[in-house]
């Protein structure tokens, strides 16, 4: 399969009218913010959108994006692979005042001034809600122990039970 380069930004509705889909790449090395969070992995983020109209005439943009990015494991400080993919479905809207009349089973999208929506930021911008909050191996696969434990904890202090002075009224 080839990959082809898709466009960076992208006329929703013009792609709609025409029942578009596309299937491309962008290069991960353009993703800057994901790349602030991750290391490079793979080379392209592999992107598939599809474009149509609703049974209530929204323009509706739906797809999937998937990476191969390198994280730092919050257990033993290497270096490991995550996949990352995710699926999307959008609808534009020209403003606030539109973005509203959208049913909530859409995630909304604003369009620029030139009626265009960033396609490499939209898949940048979900791919990066994919990166797990805490990166860890999984169990089995990190050098570090599961159940180690970082200081000392303190003894139980013996407290009265504020209770017992109840049992004085019997």
């Amino acid at each position: 399969m080839q990959n082809l380069k898709l466009p960076i930004t992208i006329s929703p509705s013009r792609s709609a009218q025409r029942r578009l889909v596309c299937k491309g790449v962008f290069k991960l090395a353009d993703m800057t913010r994901l790349l602030a969070e991750c290391e490079s992995g793979s080379e392209h983020v592999q992107v598939s959108v599809k474009f149509d109209v609703d049974e209530r005439g929204l323009t509706v943009m739906s797809g999937t994006g998937s990476a191969l990015v390198a994280l730092t494991c919050q257990r033993c400080n290497e270096n490991f692979d995550q996949s990352l993919e995710v699926e999307f479905t959008f609808s534009p809207a020209k403003n606030e005042e539109a973005a509203e009349k959208i049913p909530s089973y859409y995630d909304v999208v604003e369009l620029d001034e030139n009626g265009e929506v960033n396609l490499r930021e939209l898949v940048e911008e979900e791919l990066m809600l994919m990166i797990p909050l805490i990166p860890r191996h999984n169990i089995q696969d990190c050098s570090a122990d599961a159940d180690s434990v970082w200081g000392e904890l303190p003894e139980e202090l013996e407290k009265p039970n504020p209770f017992d002075v109840l049992k004085q009224f019997k």
